[in-house]
């Protein structure tokens, strides 16, 4: 199997996580293990446990580590970071690594169903087991379908959509990609079809519902940053705005201390930051020559301080 993926802000982020050689570490999105290498070539008497909740990303990472001893690779979801990590006898970290969204072999592999470009069975699932974005386009009724594009895809066509689907689907099942593709194209207007592919949002929108994808985010940057040492650092890479707002308003809220009114003498709250966040990060221009996907990337750091 051939899991091609260009792992974006690499030097970046290899350099946020601050890596120790006797340090432990987690990469709770390993995808081809393009992150995952970099911290394992500084180990020497550290750890590294890889997570993925793609089958073909965990054999394609398995492979691409072995050469390390210090690594090992998992099956699972992120969101279940704490217990996948107590399996291996790990109970705390000195870094994170999550790197959200889809992978470029998912999006490159037409059979996968992620791609609006290429003929293929409506899947969409990183886990390849559970609710299918068929199961979502063929099921839900109008009303939910509508709120599943704006709120994930944040298209203002929701409505038009998810009623031309609902048409669609009437007299045949929708089963491929090109089909909703052009079912979706059809229902806005023609201005919106100059504008980007019309069916980029809508297919944003089913990705994020069948993967529950920021329902999971939420909770792994909760029990990441639980899990982290003193010190330790979580890196997060994101790459688009639902995602990065989540990442932002948690990371806020880690740096945030006192919390009592502006006109108070005294703090009786007795809230401290938990964590000390750094600037944003984006691609550079020689990165997005390279590789024209890390164009909407962006990478959040937070340390999590002492008096936690």
């Amino acid at each position: 199997m051939d899991f091609e993926h260009i792992p974006v802000l690499l030097e970046e982020t290899i350099t946020s996580l601050n890596i120790r050689p006797d340090g432990i570490y987690i990469d709770g999105t390993a995808g081809g293990g393009g992150h995952s290498e970099q911290i394992a070539k500084r180990l020497i008497n550290g750890r590294l446990l890889a997570i993925d909740r793609d089958p073909e990303a965990v054999e394609a990472a398995t492979n691409r580590l072995h050469p390390f001893s210090l690594a090992e690779v998992v099956h699972g979801n992120f969101s279940d970071m704490t217990a996948l990590a107590a399996g291996k006898g790990i109970t705390s970290a000195d870094g994170i690594l999550l790197d959200i969204g889809v992978s470029s072999h998912q999006l490159d592999d037409g059979e996968r169903g992620f791609s609006f470009h290429k003929d293929a069975p409506l899947d969409m699932r990183m886990s390849k087991t559970g609710l299918s974005a068929q199961d979502v386009v063929n099921g839900y009724s109008e009303e939910t379908l509508a709120s599943v594009i704006y709120r994930y895809g944040e298209d203002k066509f929701s409505r038009k959509i998810a009623s031309a689907i609902v048409r669609a689907r009437e007299s045949a099942p929708i089963e491929r990609t090109l089909q909703l593709a052009e079912i979706i194209s059809k229902s806005v207007p023609a201005a919106a079809r100059r504008d980007g592919h019309p069916a980029r949002k809508t297919f944003q929108a089913l990705r994020i519902e069948v993967n529950g994808e920021l329902d999971c985010l939420k909770k792994a940057l909760d029990d990441a940053f639980e899990l982290l040492n003193v010190g330790g650092v979580l890196s997060v890479i994101t790459f688009h705005s639902l995602e990065d707002k989540i990442v932002k308003d948690k990371f806020n809220e880690l740096k945030t201390g006192c919390t009592c009114p502006s006109d108070f003498p005294v703090c009786v709250c007795g809230k401290k930051p938990r964590g000390r966040v750094s600037k944003p990060i984006t691609a550079s221009n020689e990165e997005l020559e390279i590789n024209p996907r890390s164009r909407s990337a962006k990478l959040r750091s937070v340390i999590k301080l002492e008096n936690t």
